[in-house]
């Protein structure tokens, strides 16, 4: 996603046609096109359908999946199921605005959307908006990633990490530590690469590990069905009184964060080589991640029933009763931690540069600025590793990330553009649809703020190792 005062091109053709694409300074940092990157002059070609659907599903499938089973544990699987699915409906509808419009407005970017509708202002809510989620996600990459590696205690008792277990306690597997070196040996290299196209590859492997994951579980779960040790789940939500019902909405957040893939819809768009196919690539990206969803949820819950954590991944410490079992824990939980850090520099890219826009609105592109670039790199990562040994639990991170930046991002400020309507070409259809978004969005996360502050005075909060 870029940022700045975003002019679009004054001359454009088809990607297909290979044309030249003429732009002033001001101009995206996403090429459509050909790009000079650094001041260098190799051409980019454009992307291809499937790198873009793979960076679209690695974008929407981070850390999300990991506490959808808990979400299970609220709602019950048919009620929970039925959320995802409607949840996924909701985003590709979302999705379908900003582009429509994007397309009308000429703009590029998110942001520059956000400024042919509400000015400046609007530019910058959203630069903040994204800014404030993406942190928060990373953060709760960063939290996954040790409590996998090297522990975490929930309620008193304490889940091993893989380190941990492979070689008992010591100070080099210790939290900090562990972040400090997967930080410093996987994210900082990663995160300084300057188009979301080169991660094409990293994000098909972690695709990949996310599927390996899910076989794994689905594959538990079935041997443990057949053997007839896996009891009932809950169909529908246990509601008995007020405090229970609103509950209900805590899972809200979640589920609005789990699909949140808007701020790099543009740049996918920008780097396409036929950009006629986005819309075809938003669809296959999310039919990919809500059917992974829908089975994660569903085995995960089978699999551990009402002790299903907030990081499902942290259930994965104890012997399953089944042939392997510490084998199959041990992929399962590092198959899913390297997919987090490949995940990574997917929303640290649009990070990086919506605070570059930020703070630097009418400075030269940040691509040829090395020195700008490392700095907001560095700064952000800091920032990122400090949250991750600070924040209590991935549940609390997704709490308010999705109750506010991330309901913003995904369903307020599309539904705004589209009933603020400057090209009159909404339809009746879109804008009933804009008010059912707005008033969704606000009502279920007012309650769920609500409800977790109501949470918070009743009982202490869960602490982590």
């Amino acid at each position: 996603m870029t940022t700045g005062t975003l002019k679009p091109s004054k001359e454009k053709k088809s990607r297909k046609s290979k044309q030249v694409v003429i732009v002033d300074e001001k101009s995206p940092l996403l090429p459509t096109k050909k790009h000079e990157a650094d001041g260098g002059s190799d051409e980019f070609d454009g992307a291809s359908f499937s790198g873009a659907v793979f960076n679209l599903s690695t974008t929407i499938v981070g850390a999300g999946i990991m506490a959808l089973p808990a979400t299970m544990k609220v709602l019950g699987l048919v009620v929970g199921i039925a959320m995802i699915i409607f949840m996924a409906f909701l985003t590709e509808a979302s999705i379908e605005l900003l582009l429509r419009y994007s397309r009308t407005a000429k703009s590029v970017s998110y942001a520059g959307l956000m400024g042919d509708a509400f000015g400046k202002y609007g530019r910058m809510l959203i630069q903040i908006c994204v800014i404030v989620n993406n942190i928060g996600v990373l953060v709760v990459y960063m939290i996954i990633i040790g409590d996998v590696l090297s522990g975490t205690t929930s309620s008193g008792v304490h889940h091993a990490g893989v380190l941990e277990a492979w070689f008992g306690q010591h100070w080099w597997n210790g939290r900090f530590f562990v972040l400090l070196f997967t930080t410093l040996a996987v994210f900082a290299p990663l995160a300084s690469l300057k188009r979301i196209d080169s991660l094409g590859y990293t994000s098909a492997l972690s695709v990949a590990l996310a599927i390996v994951f899910l076989v794994i579980t689905v594959g538990i779960t079935v041997y443990k069905l057949i053997s007839g040790t896996v009891l009932m789940p809950r169909l529908f939500p246990n509601v008995t009184d007020l405090t229970s019902f609103l509950n209900l909405f805590t899972v809200v957040p979640v589920l609005v964060t789990a699909y949140i893939c808007h701020y790099n819809v543009h740049s996918i768009d920008n780097e396409l080589e036929d950009n006629t196919q986005i819309k075809a690539v938003v669809r296959t990206a999310l039919s990919l991640c809500s059917s992974v969803y829908v089975l994660t949820s569903i085995f995960g819950f089978l699999l551990f029933g009402d002790a299903t954590l907030d990081d499902v991944l942290a259930n994965f410490d104890t012997d399953l009763g089944i042939p392997y079992s510490s084998l199959l824990n041990d992929i399962v939980r590092v198959s899913y931690a390297a997919h987090l850090m490949l995940v990574f520099p997917i929303v640290f890219y649009p990070l990086r540069i919506n605070l570059d826009g930020l703070l630097f609105p009418s400075a030269r592109s940040l691509n040829s600025d090395n020195l700008r670039f490392a700095s907001l790199s560095v700064g952000l990562i800091a920032v990122v590793l400090l949250g991750a040994n600070f924040i209590p639990s991935i549940w609390d991170a997704f709490q308010f990330t999705g109750a506010t930046a991330a309901v913003c991002i995904g369903f307020i400020f599309p539904a705004a553009v589209t009933l603020r309507d400057r090209y009159g070409i909404a339809t009746k259809r879109d804008k009933i649809l804009c008010i059912f978004m707005i008033v969704l969005a606000v009502f279920s996360n007012a309650v769920a703020i609500y409800s977790d502050t109501y949470a918070l005075f009743k009982k202490n909060p869960t602490q982590r190792a």
